[in-house]
Protein backbone atom coordinates (compact mmCIF):
# COMPACT_ATOMS: atom_id res chain seq x y z
CA UNK A 1 0.00 0.00 0.00
CA UNK A 2 1.61 3.33 -1.23
CA UNK A 3 1.91 6.53 1.22
CA UNK A 4 -0.76 8.10 0.24
CA UNK A 5 -3.49 5.29 0.14
CA UNK A 6 -2.48 4.38 3.70
CA UNK A 7 -3.28 8.39 4.88
CA UNK A 8 -6.88 8.02 3.17
CA UNK A 9 -6.97 5.06 5.26
CA UNK A 10 -6.14 6.24 8.45
CA UNK A 11 -8.03 9.62 8.36
CA UNK A 12 -11.27 7.73 6.95
CA UNK A 13 -10.51 5.27 10.27
CA UNK A 14 -10.41 8.61 12.23
CA UNK A 15 -13.15 10.12 11.19
CA UNK A 16 -15.30 7.28 11.51
CA UNK A 17 -13.70 6.36 14.79
CA UNK A 18 -14.15 9.84 16.03
CA UNK A 19 -17.73 9.35 15.66
CA UNK A 20 -18.47 5.82 17.00
CA UNK A 21 -16.40 7.31 20.39
CA UNK A 22 -18.42 10.21 20.26
CA UNK A 23 -21.56 8.59 20.05
CA UNK A 24 -20.62 6.21 23.12
CA UNK A 25 -21.16 9.79 26.03
CA UNK A 26 -24.78 9.78 24.27
CA UNK A 27 -26.04 6.29 24.60
CA UNK A 28 -26.69 6.25 28.20
CA UNK A 29 -28.94 9.53 28.59
CA UNK A 30 -32.03 8.96 27.22
CA UNK A 31 -34.88 7.05 27.78
CA UNK A 32 -35.76 4.20 25.00
CA UNK A 33 -38.69 5.97 22.83
CA UNK A 34 -41.46 4.02 20.96
CA UNK A 35 -40.16 4.30 17.41
CA UNK A 36 -36.45 4.06 18.67
CA UNK A 37 -37.98 0.10 19.10
CA UNK A 38 -40.52 -0.47 16.82
CA UNK A 39 -38.16 -2.95 15.00
CA UNK A 40 -39.21 -5.57 18.43
CA UNK A 41 -42.21 -5.45 17.05
CA UNK A 42 -41.02 -8.15 14.39
CA UNK A 43 -39.92 -10.90 17.06
CA UNK A 44 -40.60 -10.18 20.09
CA UNK A 45 -44.41 -10.53 22.09
CA UNK A 46 -46.64 -9.09 21.37
CA UNK A 47 -45.86 -9.11 17.39
CA UNK A 48 -47.50 -6.61 15.26
CA UNK A 49 -45.20 -7.07 12.08
CA UNK A 50 -47.20 -8.33 9.10
CA UNK A 51 -45.60 -10.94 7.41
CA UNK A 52 -45.96 -14.41 5.66
CA UNK A 53 -46.37 -18.15 7.13
CA UNK A 54 -44.02 -20.74 5.98
CA UNK A 55 -44.89 -24.11 7.10
CA UNK A 56 -44.70 -23.37 11.02
CA UNK A 57 -43.24 -20.17 10.84
CA UNK A 58 -44.09 -16.54 10.33
CA UNK A 59 -41.61 -14.34 8.71
CA UNK A 60 -41.93 -10.85 9.18
CA UNK A 61 -42.03 -8.48 6.29
CA UNK A 62 -42.83 -4.98 7.45
CA UNK A 63 -43.73 -3.44 10.33
CA UNK A 64 -45.64 -0.40 8.43
CA UNK A 65 -46.80 0.08 4.92
CA UNK A 66 -43.25 1.68 4.44
CA UNK A 67 -41.41 0.45 6.78
CA UNK A 68 -39.62 -2.75 6.69
CA UNK A 69 -38.55 -5.49 9.26
CA UNK A 70 -34.88 -5.27 8.32
CA UNK A 71 -33.87 -3.73 11.36
CA UNK A 72 -35.37 -6.58 13.01
CA UNK A 73 -33.65 -9.45 11.59
CA UNK A 74 -30.33 -7.60 11.93
CA UNK A 75 -31.30 -7.66 15.58
CA UNK A 76 -33.20 -10.61 16.53
CA UNK A 77 -29.28 -12.59 16.55
CA UNK A 78 -27.75 -9.37 18.74
CA UNK A 79 -30.25 -9.89 21.53
CA UNK A 80 -29.66 -13.87 21.20
CA UNK A 81 -26.34 -13.13 22.38
CA UNK A 82 -26.97 -9.55 24.74
CA UNK A 83 -28.90 -8.50 26.96
CA UNK A 84 -31.68 -5.52 26.12
CA UNK A 85 -30.76 -2.50 27.05
CA UNK A 86 -29.64 0.86 25.56
CA UNK A 87 -26.25 -0.46 24.53
CA UNK A 88 -27.81 -3.19 22.98
CA UNK A 89 -30.23 -1.08 21.36
CA UNK A 90 -27.72 1.96 20.16
CA UNK A 91 -24.50 0.50 19.63
CA UNK A 92 -25.62 -1.13 16.41
CA UNK A 93 -26.77 1.62 14.39
CA UNK A 94 -23.64 3.82 15.96
CA UNK A 95 -21.19 1.42 14.01
CA UNK A 96 -23.87 2.01 10.90
CA UNK A 97 -23.60 5.52 11.02
CA UNK A 98 -19.49 5.23 11.15
CA UNK A 99 -19.56 2.63 8.72
CA UNK A 100 -21.36 5.13 6.65
CA UNK A 101 -18.72 7.82 7.00
CA UNK A 102 -16.22 5.42 5.91
CA UNK A 103 -17.92 4.19 2.98
CA UNK A 104 -18.32 8.47 2.69
CA UNK A 105 -14.76 8.83 2.37
CA UNK A 106 -14.41 6.23 -0.07
CA UNK A 107 -17.06 7.26 -2.44
CA UNK A 108 -15.20 10.90 -2.35
CA UNK A 109 -11.96 9.41 -3.38
CA UNK A 110 -13.24 7.55 -6.46
CA UNK A 111 -15.48 10.82 -7.19
CA UNK A 112 -13.25 14.08 -6.53
CA UNK A 113 -10.13 12.43 -5.07
CA UNK A 114 -8.69 12.43 -1.27
CA UNK A 115 -8.84 15.96 -0.73
CA UNK A 116 -12.15 16.54 -1.48
CA UNK A 117 -12.63 13.01 0.76
CA UNK A 118 -10.80 13.98 3.24
CA UNK A 119 -13.07 17.44 3.62
CA UNK A 120 -16.79 15.54 3.51
CA UNK A 121 -15.97 12.58 5.83
CA UNK A 122 -14.70 15.11 8.73
CA UNK A 123 -17.76 17.37 8.42
CA UNK A 124 -20.24 14.48 8.43
CA UNK A 125 -18.68 13.33 11.78
CA UNK A 126 -18.58 16.22 13.18
CA UNK A 127 -22.70 16.71 12.02
CA UNK A 128 -24.05 16.95 15.36
CA UNK A 129 -27.69 15.27 13.80
CA UNK A 130 -25.72 12.41 11.45
CA UNK A 131 -25.17 11.53 15.17
CA UNK A 132 -27.98 11.99 16.69
CA UNK A 133 -29.89 10.50 14.15
CA UNK A 134 -28.05 7.72 14.55
CA UNK A 135 -27.41 6.85 18.11
CA UNK A 136 -31.16 7.13 18.57
CA UNK A 137 -32.36 5.37 15.73
CA UNK A 138 -35.94 6.18 15.96
CA UNK A 139 -36.77 7.55 11.94
CA UNK A 140 -35.03 5.17 11.22
CA UNK A 141 -32.10 6.43 9.06
CA UNK A 142 -29.36 4.93 10.24
CA UNK A 143 -29.69 1.71 8.07
CA UNK A 144 -31.00 3.92 5.40
CA UNK A 145 -27.40 5.78 5.05
CA UNK A 146 -25.20 2.89 5.09
CA UNK A 147 -27.46 1.17 1.97
CA UNK A 148 -27.59 3.98 0.36
CA UNK A 149 -24.12 4.93 0.53
CA UNK A 150 -23.05 1.79 0.05
CA UNK A 151 -24.81 1.22 -2.80
CA UNK A 152 -23.78 4.24 -4.47
CA UNK A 153 -19.77 3.88 -3.89
CA UNK A 154 -20.05 -0.10 -5.31
CA UNK A 155 -21.58 1.91 -8.42
CA UNK A 156 -19.11 4.08 -8.94
CA UNK A 157 -16.68 1.76 -8.62
CA UNK A 158 -18.54 -0.63 -11.15
CA UNK A 159 -18.10 2.25 -13.30
CA UNK A 160 -14.70 3.09 -12.89
CA UNK A 161 -13.35 -0.70 -12.63
CA UNK A 162 -16.60 -2.75 -15.17
CA UNK A 163 -16.49 -5.28 -12.31
CA UNK A 164 -20.49 -6.73 -12.37
CA UNK A 165 -20.44 -7.84 -8.77
CA UNK A 166 -19.89 -4.40 -7.75
CA UNK A 167 -22.81 -3.68 -10.12
CA UNK A 168 -24.94 -6.82 -8.73
CA UNK A 169 -23.86 -5.38 -4.76
CA UNK A 170 -24.51 -1.91 -5.13
CA UNK A 171 -28.17 -2.52 -6.83
CA UNK A 172 -28.86 -5.10 -3.85
CA UNK A 173 -28.24 -2.75 -1.33
CA UNK A 174 -30.47 0.03 -2.74
CA UNK A 175 -32.87 -2.63 -3.27
CA UNK A 176 -32.38 -3.14 0.85
CA UNK A 177 -33.10 0.72 1.48
CA UNK A 178 -36.56 0.53 -0.60
CA UNK A 179 -37.57 -2.67 1.82
CA UNK A 180 -36.18 -0.83 4.84
CA UNK A 181 -37.92 2.08 4.23
CA UNK A 182 -40.22 2.81 1.21
CA UNK A 183 -39.40 6.38 1.61
CA UNK A 184 -36.13 5.60 0.31
CA UNK A 185 -37.73 6.29 -3.14
CA UNK A 186 -37.05 9.74 -2.41
CA UNK A 187 -33.56 9.81 -2.86
CA UNK A 188 -33.06 7.14 -5.60
CA UNK A 189 -35.29 9.46 -7.86
CA UNK A 190 -33.05 12.10 -6.83
CA UNK A 191 -29.92 10.36 -7.60
CA UNK A 192 -31.28 8.74 -10.74
CA UNK A 193 -32.63 12.05 -12.66
CA UNK A 194 -29.81 13.48 -11.32
CA UNK A 195 -27.60 10.93 -13.73
CA UNK A 196 -30.07 10.69 -16.50
CA UNK A 197 -29.44 15.22 -16.14
CA UNK A 198 -25.47 14.90 -15.80
CA UNK A 199 -24.01 11.36 -16.45
CA UNK A 200 -26.36 10.00 -19.63
CA UNK A 201 -22.44 9.45 -21.35
CA UNK A 202 -21.46 7.87 -18.49
CA UNK A 203 -24.26 5.78 -18.29
CA UNK A 204 -24.23 4.55 -21.92
CA UNK A 205 -20.43 4.13 -21.94
CA UNK A 206 -21.24 0.93 -19.53
CA UNK A 207 -24.60 -0.20 -20.35
CA UNK A 208 -25.48 -3.15 -21.79
CA UNK A 209 -28.80 -5.56 -21.67
CA UNK A 210 -26.76 -8.13 -19.64
CA UNK A 211 -25.61 -5.06 -17.22
CA UNK A 212 -28.79 -3.80 -16.94
CA UNK A 213 -30.69 -7.32 -16.32
CA UNK A 214 -28.09 -8.00 -13.76
CA UNK A 215 -28.48 -4.65 -12.04
CA UNK A 216 -32.49 -5.10 -12.39
CA UNK A 217 -32.24 -9.02 -10.80
CA UNK A 218 -29.77 -7.82 -8.12
CA UNK A 219 -32.03 -4.97 -7.19
CA UNK A 220 -35.48 -6.60 -7.00
CA UNK A 221 -34.17 -9.11 -5.24
CA UNK A 222 -33.10 -6.57 -2.69
CA UNK A 223 -37.00 -5.32 -2.64
CA UNK A 224 -38.18 -8.82 -2.69
CA UNK A 225 -39.74 -8.71 0.52
CA UNK A 226 -41.65 -5.55 0.05
CA UNK A 227 -43.14 -7.24 -3.09
CA UNK A 228 -44.17 -10.10 -1.15
CA UNK A 229 -45.67 -7.81 1.05
CA UNK A 230 -47.77 -6.05 -1.42
CA UNK A 231 -48.37 -9.18 -3.42
CA UNK A 232 -50.28 -10.43 0.03
CA UNK A 233 -51.59 -7.03 1.24
CA UNK A 234 -53.11 -5.92 -2.04
CA UNK A 235 -50.29 -3.53 -2.83
CA UNK A 236 -50.72 -1.64 0.52
CA UNK A 237 -47.33 0.40 0.08
CA UNK A 238 -48.64 2.26 -2.76
CA UNK A 239 -51.97 2.97 -0.78
CA UNK A 240 -52.43 6.25 0.88
CA UNK A 241 -48.43 6.37 1.51
CA UNK A 242 -48.07 8.86 -1.33
CA UNK A 243 -50.81 11.49 -1.22
CA UNK A 244 -49.65 15.34 -2.26
CA UNK A 245 -50.10 18.49 0.15
CA UNK A 246 -48.93 21.28 -0.71
CA UNK A 247 -49.65 23.36 2.50
CA UNK A 248 -46.57 22.16 4.12
CA UNK A 249 -44.07 23.23 2.37
CA UNK A 250 -42.94 26.15 4.45
CA UNK A 251 -43.01 24.83 7.87
CA UNK A 252 -40.37 21.56 6.00
CA UNK A 253 -38.66 24.61 4.66
CA UNK A 254 -37.65 25.70 8.34
CA UNK A 255 -36.84 22.09 9.02
CA UNK A 256 -34.48 21.88 6.34
CA UNK A 257 -32.37 24.73 7.57
CA UNK A 258 -32.95 23.35 11.51
CA UNK A 259 -31.50 20.38 10.10
CA UNK A 260 -28.60 22.11 8.34
CA UNK A 261 -27.61 24.53 11.21
CA UNK A 262 -27.67 21.41 13.52
CA UNK A 263 -30.37 22.88 15.73
CA UNK A 264 -33.12 20.97 14.86
CA UNK A 265 -33.68 18.79 17.48
CA UNK A 266 -33.10 21.22 20.53
CA UNK A 267 -36.44 20.71 22.46
CA UNK A 268 -37.09 17.93 20.63
CA UNK A 269 -34.88 15.26 22.87
CA UNK A 270 -33.37 16.89 25.94
CA UNK A 271 -36.02 19.04 27.60
CA UNK A 272 -35.12 22.71 27.69
CA UNK A 273 -34.16 24.52 31.01
CA UNK A 274 -37.24 26.33 31.64
CA UNK A 275 -38.91 22.57 32.05
CA UNK A 276 -36.81 20.86 34.34
CA UNK A 277 -36.80 22.92 38.35
CA UNK A 278 -34.42 20.35 39.56
CA UNK A 279 -31.95 19.64 36.56
CA UNK A 280 -28.88 17.42 37.47
CA UNK A 281 -25.34 18.73 37.98
CA UNK A 282 -22.52 17.12 35.64
CA UNK A 283 -20.68 14.35 37.23
CA UNK A 284 -17.41 12.90 36.12
CA UNK A 285 -14.82 14.53 34.16
CA UNK A 286 -16.27 14.12 30.77
CA UNK A 287 -19.44 16.37 32.00
CA UNK A 288 -17.50 18.94 33.81
CA UNK A 289 -15.38 19.52 30.43
CA UNK A 290 -18.80 19.32 28.67
CA UNK A 291 -20.38 21.79 30.69
CA UNK A 292 -17.20 24.13 30.94
CA UNK A 293 -17.01 24.23 27.66
CA UNK A 294 -20.77 25.23 27.31
CA UNK A 295 -20.35 28.15 29.43
CA UNK A 296 -17.09 29.15 27.83
CA UNK A 297 -19.45 29.52 24.34
CA UNK A 298 -23.20 30.14 25.34
CA UNK A 299 -23.98 27.01 24.50
CA UNK A 300 -24.87 27.41 20.68
CA UNK A 301 -27.59 26.31 19.25
CA UNK A 302 -26.52 27.04 15.71
CA UNK A 303 -23.76 25.47 13.50
CA UNK A 304 -22.37 27.34 10.45
CA UNK A 305 -23.80 24.79 8.10
CA UNK A 306 -26.39 27.18 5.90
CA UNK A 307 -23.79 29.60 5.50
CA UNK A 308 -21.56 26.71 4.53
CA UNK A 309 -23.47 25.03 1.55
CA UNK A 310 -24.80 28.35 0.22
CA UNK A 311 -21.06 29.33 0.40
CA UNK A 312 -20.54 25.67 -1.78
CA UNK A 313 -23.16 26.27 -4.18
CA UNK A 314 -21.63 29.97 -5.09
CA UNK A 315 -18.22 28.28 -5.20
CA UNK A 316 -18.96 25.26 -7.11
CA UNK A 317 -18.45 27.16 -10.66
CA UNK A 318 -14.92 28.10 -9.97
CA UNK A 319 -13.85 24.23 -9.25
CA UNK A 320 -12.50 22.35 -12.99
CA UNK A 321 -15.00 20.54 -14.69
CA UNK A 322 -15.03 16.98 -12.97
CA UNK A 323 -15.75 18.82 -9.72
CA UNK A 324 -18.43 20.77 -10.91
CA UNK A 325 -20.27 18.24 -12.10
CA UNK A 326 -20.56 16.09 -9.16
CA UNK A 327 -21.54 19.78 -7.51
CA UNK A 328 -24.26 19.93 -10.08
CA UNK A 329 -25.23 15.85 -9.58
CA UNK A 330 -25.13 16.42 -5.82
CA UNK A 331 -27.68 19.52 -6.14
CA UNK A 332 -29.99 18.19 -8.50
CA UNK A 333 -30.25 14.70 -6.38
CA UNK A 334 -30.97 16.82 -3.18
CA UNK A 335 -33.67 19.19 -4.47
CA UNK A 336 -35.33 16.28 -6.30
CA UNK A 337 -35.42 14.45 -3.22
CA UNK A 338 -36.77 17.37 -0.97
CA UNK A 339 -39.34 18.68 -3.19
CA UNK A 340 -41.08 15.01 -2.58
CA UNK A 341 -40.70 15.43 1.28
CA UNK A 342 -42.15 18.90 0.98
CA UNK A 343 -44.95 17.83 -0.98
CA UNK A 344 -46.25 14.39 0.62
CA UNK A 345 -48.27 14.54 2.85
CA UNK A 346 -47.73 13.56 6.39
CA UNK A 347 -44.23 13.11 5.67
CA UNK A 348 -41.21 14.96 5.52
CA UNK A 349 -41.88 17.74 8.45
CA UNK A 350 -39.23 16.23 10.81
CA UNK A 351 -35.27 16.64 11.51
CA UNK A 352 -35.64 12.29 11.26
CA UNK A 353 -37.56 12.75 7.56
CA UNK A 354 -35.05 15.55 6.13
CA UNK A 355 -31.56 13.91 7.30
CA UNK A 356 -32.06 10.99 4.65
CA UNK A 357 -30.52 13.81 2.27
CA UNK A 358 -27.31 13.20 4.29
CA UNK A 359 -24.18 12.92 3.07
CA UNK A 360 -25.72 14.44 -0.05
CA UNK A 361 -25.08 18.43 1.24
CA UNK A 362 -21.72 17.37 2.36
CA UNK A 363 -20.64 16.29 -1.01
CA UNK A 364 -21.39 19.21 -2.37
CA UNK A 365 -19.62 20.91 -0.04
CA UNK A 366 -16.27 18.85 -0.18
CA UNK A 367 -15.99 18.91 -3.97
CA UNK A 368 -16.39 22.39 -4.17
CA UNK A 369 -14.13 23.68 -1.49
CA UNK A 370 -11.48 20.76 -2.85
CA UNK A 371 -11.53 22.53 -6.46
CA UNK A 372 -11.99 26.13 -4.99
CA UNK A 373 -8.15 24.99 -2.89
CA UNK A 374 -6.59 23.30 -5.82
CA UNK A 375 -7.47 26.55 -7.94
CA UNK A 376 -5.67 28.41 -5.78
CA UNK A 377 -2.43 26.27 -5.70
CA UNK A 378 -0.29 25.78 -2.46
CA UNK A 379 -2.02 28.20 -0.73
CA UNK A 380 -5.02 26.40 -0.99
CA UNK A 381 -4.69 23.44 1.22
CA UNK A 382 -3.84 25.45 4.61
CA UNK A 383 -6.81 27.82 3.81
CA UNK A 384 -9.38 24.89 3.42
CA UNK A 385 -8.01 23.47 6.23
CA UNK A 386 -8.97 26.27 7.95
CA UNK A 387 -12.51 26.62 6.42
CA UNK A 388 -12.92 23.10 7.70
CA UNK A 389 -11.98 23.08 11.48
CA UNK A 390 -14.25 26.44 11.65
CA UNK A 391 -16.56 24.16 10.12
CA UNK A 392 -16.09 21.18 12.42
CA UNK A 393 -15.48 23.50 15.32
CA UNK A 394 -18.98 24.89 14.49
CA UNK A 395 -20.29 21.34 14.46
CA UNK A 396 -18.73 19.96 17.44
CA UNK A 397 -20.05 22.93 19.65
CA UNK A 398 -23.69 22.63 18.82
CA UNK A 399 -23.10 18.69 19.72
CA UNK A 400 -21.89 19.83 23.55
CA UNK A 401 -24.77 21.89 24.02
CA UNK A 402 -27.15 18.91 23.15
CA UNK A 403 -25.03 16.63 25.39
CA UNK A 404 -25.25 19.43 28.08
CA UNK A 405 -28.65 19.60 27.81
CA UNK A 406 -29.14 16.30 28.11
CA UNK A 407 -27.21 15.60 31.36
CA UNK A 408 -28.70 18.90 33.40
CA UNK A 409 -32.53 18.49 31.99
CA UNK A 410 -32.51 14.88 30.89
CA UNK A 411 -34.94 13.40 28.09
CA UNK A 412 -38.24 14.67 27.31
CA UNK A 413 -41.45 12.84 27.08
CA UNK A 414 -40.57 10.88 24.11
CA UNK A 415 -37.48 10.13 25.62
CA UNK A 416 -38.03 9.37 29.38
CA UNK A 417 -35.67 7.74 31.25
CA UNK A 418 -38.71 6.85 33.70
CA UNK A 419 -39.00 3.91 31.26
CA UNK A 420 -36.30 1.92 33.13
CA UNK A 421 -37.79 2.17 36.55
CA UNK A 422 -41.50 1.49 35.18
CA UNK A 423 -40.44 -1.68 33.30
CA UNK A 424 -38.12 -2.65 36.48
CA UNK A 425 -41.75 -2.32 38.45
CA UNK A 426 -44.15 -3.94 36.10
CA UNK A 427 -41.99 -6.80 35.93
CA UNK A 428 -41.90 -7.61 39.22
CA UNK A 429 -45.63 -7.41 39.58
CA UNK A 430 -47.71 -10.90 38.59
CA UNK A 431 -50.41 -9.91 35.62
CA UNK A 432 -52.57 -11.18 33.26
CA UNK A 433 -52.40 -8.84 30.79
CA UNK A 434 -50.25 -5.22 31.23
CA UNK A 435 -52.39 -2.34 29.15
CA UNK A 436 -50.21 0.18 27.67
CA UNK A 437 -53.14 3.14 27.34
CA UNK A 438 -51.21 5.86 25.84
CA UNK A 439 -48.26 6.15 22.57
CA UNK A 440 -44.83 5.85 23.64
CA UNK A 441 -45.54 3.02 26.15
CA UNK A 442 -45.75 -0.23 24.78
CA UNK A 443 -42.48 -0.30 22.25
CA UNK A 444 -40.13 0.84 24.95
CA UNK A 445 -41.30 -1.84 27.51
CA UNK A 446 -41.72 -4.86 24.77
CA UNK A 447 -37.76 -4.19 23.88
CA UNK A 448 -36.42 -4.10 27.86
CA UNK A 449 -38.52 -6.18 28.62
CA UNK A 450 -37.19 -8.80 25.59
CA UNK A 451 -41.03 -9.81 24.88
CA UNK A 452 -41.41 -11.28 28.50
CA UNK A 453 -44.07 -8.91 29.71
CA UNK A 454 -47.72 -9.88 28.67
CA UNK A 455 -48.11 -6.58 27.10
CA UNK A 456 -51.00 -4.99 25.29
CA UNK A 457 -52.58 -2.08 23.62
CA UNK A 458 -55.37 0.53 24.52
CA UNK A 459 -58.24 -2.33 23.16
CA UNK A 460 -60.07 -0.05 20.99
CA UNK A 461 -63.57 -0.92 22.84
CA UNK A 462 -62.25 0.71 26.18
CA UNK A 463 -62.82 4.18 23.70
CA UNK A 464 -64.99 3.96 21.36
CA UNK A 465 -68.93 5.34 22.00
CA UNK A 466 -70.85 2.56 19.63
CA UNK A 467 -70.10 -0.64 21.33
CA UNK A 468 -72.27 -3.61 20.91
CA UNK A 469 -73.64 -5.41 23.75
CA UNK A 470 -70.94 -8.16 23.13
CA UNK A 471 -68.39 -5.70 23.31
CA UNK A 472 -69.68 -4.15 26.19
CA UNK A 473 -69.36 -7.66 27.75
CA UNK A 474 -65.92 -8.15 26.58
CA UNK A 475 -64.68 -4.56 28.04
CA UNK A 476 -66.62 -5.95 31.32
CA UNK A 477 -64.82 -9.09 31.59
CA UNK A 478 -61.57 -7.33 30.68
CA UNK A 479 -62.37 -4.79 33.57
CA UNK A 480 -63.34 -8.22 36.26
CA UNK A 481 -59.80 -9.42 35.81
CA UNK A 482 -57.88 -7.88 38.66
CA UNK A 483 -54.78 -9.60 37.97
CA UNK A 484 -54.80 -6.92 34.93
CA UNK A 485 -52.22 -3.82 34.65
CA UNK A 486 -53.57 -0.50 33.05
CA UNK A 487 -49.78 1.89 32.57
CA UNK A 488 -50.46 5.34 31.93
CA UNK A 489 -49.04 8.55 31.11
CA UNK A 490 -49.48 11.02 34.26
CA UNK A 491 -52.17 13.99 33.78
CA UNK A 492 -49.09 16.56 32.83
CA UNK A 493 -47.65 13.93 30.42
CA UNK A 494 -50.85 12.41 28.34
CA UNK A 495 -50.11 12.28 24.58
CA UNK A 496 -53.70 11.13 23.53
CA UNK A 497 -56.47 11.11 25.73
CA UNK A 498 -57.69 7.24 25.52
CA UNK A 499 -56.81 6.43 29.27
CA UNK A 500 -59.17 9.36 30.37
CA UNK A 501 -61.86 8.22 28.02
CA UNK A 502 -61.14 4.24 29.82
CA UNK A 503 -61.32 5.51 32.99
CA UNK A 504 -64.97 7.19 32.57
CA UNK A 505 -66.25 3.93 30.67
CA UNK A 506 -64.92 1.87 33.73
CA UNK A 507 -66.48 4.21 35.78
CA UNK A 508 -70.29 3.76 34.16
CA UNK A 509 -69.42 -0.10 34.46
CA UNK A 510 -69.26 0.36 38.31
CA UNK A 511 -65.38 0.07 38.41
CA UNK A 512 -62.53 2.90 39.51
CA UNK A 513 -58.39 2.82 39.28
CA UNK A 514 -56.84 1.49 42.20
CA UNK A 515 -53.16 3.11 41.64
CA UNK A 516 -50.45 1.25 42.53
CA UNK A 517 -47.11 3.23 41.85
CA UNK A 518 -46.34 6.48 40.34
CA UNK A 519 -42.82 6.05 38.31
CA UNK A 520 -40.81 9.17 38.26
CA UNK A 521 -37.57 10.19 36.04
CA UNK A 522 -34.11 11.14 38.14
CA UNK A 523 -35.15 14.74 37.88
CA UNK A 524 -38.59 14.09 40.19
CA UNK A 525 -40.94 14.64 37.20
CA UNK A 526 -44.11 12.07 37.98
CA UNK A 527 -44.60 9.83 34.11
CA UNK A 528 -45.91 6.82 34.72
CA UNK A 529 -49.14 5.24 36.87
CA UNK A 530 -49.77 2.11 37.25
CA UNK A 531 -53.02 0.67 38.31
CA UNK A 532 -55.84 -1.93 38.69
CA UNK A 533 -59.31 -1.88 38.22
CA UNK A 534 -61.64 -2.47 41.48
CA UNK A 535 -65.25 -2.49 41.70
CA UNK A 536 -66.55 -0.40 44.69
Amino acid sequence: MSVSMRMRSTHAAAASLFFLLAGQAFVPLLGVEADEALFGMSFLKPRYAAGIRVGHSTFPLMLMTYLGALKGWIYQPILRCFHTGVWTLREPMLLAGALSVWLFYLLLVRISGARAAAIGCTLLATDSLYLLTSCFDWGPVALQHLLLTGGAWLLVRFYQERGEGSLAAGSFLWGLALWDKALAAWMLSGIGIASLLVCRREIRSVLTRRRAAVAAAAFLMGTLPLWAYNATYHGATFRGNFRRDFSEVRGKSTVLLATLDGSGLLGYLAREDDSTPQPHRPSGTLQNASARLAAMTGEPRHALGIYAFLAAILLAPFAKAPGRRAALFALIAMIVAWVQMAITANAGGSVHHTILIWPLPYLLLAVSLSGVSMRLGRAGLPLVAGVVSVLAISNLLVTNTYYCKMVRNGGSLSWTEAIFPLNAFVAGIPATYVYCMDWGILDGLRFLSAGRLPLAGTDERFTRTDLTAEEQDVVRNILADGANLYVAHTGNAQVFPDNPKFLTRAAGFGYRPVSLAIISDSFGRPTFEVYRMAAP
